[in-house]
C-alpha cells in the first residue's frame, strides 16, 4: 500500500478556501490538470455517493466517488472506481484547518492506493506533486 500526505499554507481563510474546493465537481475551475467534469446522472455535486466523470488535459479518464463530505470540518474524501491510470483500491481525502494566528489555512491532501509492481514510485509522484501539490500550488496562487 503506497501512503501519500502533502500540506500546504493557502494564504485566504478556511471559510474562502472550502468555497472554491467544496464543490466536488468544481475541479476544472480551480486545478489546472483537470480539463472538464461532470456529476453522472444529475446527482447534486455535494450527495454523498455521487460519482464525478472527468477528463485530464492531457486526456486521461477518471470516475470517482465521493464518499464524505464534512462543512463542518471543512473536509471531504473520495475513492477512484475506473481510471486510465492504473491506480487501484485508491482513496483520498482533503481537509483544510484554520490558522488562527494568521487568518491562513493549513490543507492535508491524502491517498492511499496499490498498483502495479514497479510503479509506485513514479505513481507516487504523479498524486503527491502532479495532483496534489499542482492543486495547492494552484489554491495558493488564487489567494495570493
Amino acid at each position: 500500500m503506497i501512503e501519500v500526505l502533502v500540506s500546504s499554507v493557502i494564504p485566504a481563510t478556511v471559510d474562502r478556501v472550502w468555497s472554491v474546493v467544496r464543490d466536488f465537481n468544481a475541479m476544472p475551475a480551480w486545478h489546472p490538470a483537470i480539463a472538464q467534469s461532470r456529476i453522472e446522472g444529475g446527482a447534486a455535486s455535494d450527495a454523498i455517493g455521487c460519482v464525478r466523470n472527468f477528463s485530464l488535459k492531457d486526456g486521461k479518464k477518471i470516475r470517482e466517488k465521493l464518499l464524505s463530505l464534512s462543512d463542518l470540518d471543512h473536509s471531504f474524501s473520495y475513492s477512484i472506481l475506473t481510471a486510465d491510470i492504473p491506480l487501484e483500491n485508491y482513496r483520498a481525502g482533503l481537509a483544510l484547518f484554520p490558522v488562527t494566528d494568521s487568518d491562513q489555512t493549513f490543507g492535508i491532501w491524502t491517498a492511499r492506493f496499490t498498483c502495479p509492481k514497479g510503479m509506485e514510485t513514479d505513481l507516487e509522484k504523479t498524486v503527491s506533486q502532479g495532483v496534489f501539490q499542482t492543486g495547492f500550488d494552484a489554491l495558493k496562487s488564487r489567494f495570493a
